[in-house]
């Protein structure tokens, strides 16, 4: 007789009240209410005097309460063995039943405002379908911290699991990465954490241009301040500049801390917002070591597990934010070994880079030659050669970026150059094979080999190499199913073997 299948859990529960106090500061609800009303406010013909400032300043409070009280009132979760149930809605009502098999991996956020009521938010990752915008993952926001952690447990072990305080032992932690705050000092050379005072520093400006004019700053033309405070200036926004990185990366990585425990991989971190993210060590099935260009020199670089199914794989599957490139190494074979030293791309990889760096440099130079004595443009030729001499290291670094290498239970590629990316994936994770060959690929005898896989951002390549290579490589870095490729090689069908 066939087992009966496990019905998902009907019992609903509801998150802390003290989330309509937090929904309410933070207008969450409110805040597709808000656009709406500004017109009708408009068109009631108010004025612009302190009562009316006061009125919508209370008006917009009240709004905020009300629909953050009606959404707590609407929103139910419950978890069982065999689902994770979400139901939700003010006018529409939406229930998501996302099965525990489909989910991919947790994160627990404490933003500053939760940490005061003593609450956490929950977000379940799932590849539970087609779903629009960022619906993959269920959130459950609210939860005291003791509910928050037992719903994390009970998801990603496919069971319901006593709540804390029931005499459990906690299970063993094994450390595998902590976050040095000396690394803090690589985030200058990191563009993703130089974005943060850049942006900041645009918003300032936006705002100043927003500003009536009599309380716009006067600031004087280059022609009045002269050249030397202007390079003062510069030196200060430059101080500012990595000292905000530096923050940037302090507030998002302060305190990080990778453990496991049991199965999953559990990490720790945030100033702020504090998060703990918790993944499955079998869903894992490589990692990337990526360096930019900054950090290559300092030896620094960023790894990342490849999971699959896992939503917003960037943040969530970092190993290891920023650190040394031999630590993040290490972290990254704890998981996924290493196939061995990775093997160079033949010469004709090495003239093609070349050649692809220099044609900038010749066209700018061709149109150089003829506009300097026609429109006097003689800085067009001076910048085309610039980017001709440029254009041999540059050609000769992409070179040096490229290499591929197979072992018993894994396989590598490497690409990249302005950020160069190593990609180490389980001989398991692959699933299919994408070769291209453009016309000048062709002529050269290489090939671009793409192995599928169903973590990271869905494929990894081995760009440039020999394409006698090809068939050799896809049968060592999968099963066997990949010397079809063999057999068909040269246009001829032929059995597998």
């Amino acid at each position: 007789m066939t087992a009966p299948t496990p019905q998902p859990p009907t019992t609903g529960r509801r998150t802390s009240p003290l989330v309509v106090l937090v929904h309410t500061a933070t207008f969450r609800q409110a805040r597709q209410f808000v656009p709406a009303v500004i017109p009708i406010v408009a068109a009631t013909g108010l004025g612009g005097g302190t009562t009316t400032v006061v009125a919508l300043v209370v008006g917009v409070t009240l709004l905020s309460l009300a629909t953050a009280a009606l959404s707590w009132w609407r929103f139910t979760y419950a978890d069982g063995p065999a689902s994770v149930v979400v139901t939700r809605g003010l006018l529409s009502r939406s229930v998501r039943t996302v099965p525990n098999d489909r989910i991919r991996g947790v994160e627990v956020e404490t933003p500053l405002l939760h940490r005061l009521f003593g609450l956490v938010r929950v977000r379940i990752d799932a590849a539970a379908g087609a779903v629009n915008g960022k619906e993959e993952e269920l959130v459950v926001d609210g939860l005291p911290r003791a509910e928050g952690d037992r719903l994390r447990a009970a998801v990603l072990t496919h069971r319901s699991t006593p709540a804390p305080d029931e005499g459990t032992e906690p299970e063993p932690e094994e450390q595998f990465a902590r976050f040095d705050n000396r690394w803090l000092l690589y985030a200058p050379l990191v563009g993703s954490y130089l974005a943060v005072p850049l942006a900041a520093v645009g918003g300032l400006f936006r705002l100043a241009q927003e500003l009536p004019e009599r309380f716009r700053p006067d600031v004087p033309g280059v022609e009045v301040v002269g050249v030397q405070s202007l390079l003062v200036a510069l030196g200060i926004a430059l101080v500012l500049l990595v000292a905000g990185s530096v923050i940037g990366a302090a507030v998002v990585n302060w305190g990080f801390r990778l453990t496991r425990r049991g199965g999953s991989l559990v990490a720790a971190r945030g100033l702020v917002t504090r998060r703990h993210t918790e993944l499955e060590i079998d869903r894992i099935r490589g990692w990337t070591l990526t360096e930019g260009v900054g950090m290559r020199w300092v030896r620094a670089a960023r790894v990342s597990a490849l999971v699959t199914g896992l939503g917003d794989a960037a943040r969530r599957g970092q190993l290891l934010p920023l650190g040394p490139r031999e630590e993040g190494r290490a972290v990254g074979v704890r998981l996924v070994p290493e196939p061995g030293p990775l093997l160079p791309h033949p010469p004709a990889a090495r003239r093609r880079r070349i050649v692809r760096a220099l044609t900038a440099g010749l066209l700018v130079t061709a149109a150089g030659a003829v506009v300097t004595p026609l429109l006097g443009w003689w800085w067009v030729l001076a910048l085309g050669l610039v980017l001709l001499v440029l254009g041999v290291p540059l050609g000769l670094g992409r070179y040096a970026a490229l290499g591929h290498a197979t072992g018993p239970d894994s396989f590598a590629v490497r690409s990249g150059w302005l950020v160069r990316e190593q990609a180490v994936l389980q001989r398991r994770a692959v699933v299919g094979w994408q070769v291209r060959q453009s016309p000048f690929q062709r002529s050269a005898g290489l090939a671009t080999v793409l192995a599928c896989v169903g973590a990271g951002r869905g494929g990894y390549a081995a760009v440039d190499m020999a394409a006698d290579e090809v068939a050799e490589f896809t049968a060592a870095a999968s099963d066997g199913w990949a010397r079809e490729l063999a057999a068909r090689r040269d246009g001829v069908t032929r059995p597998a073997g």
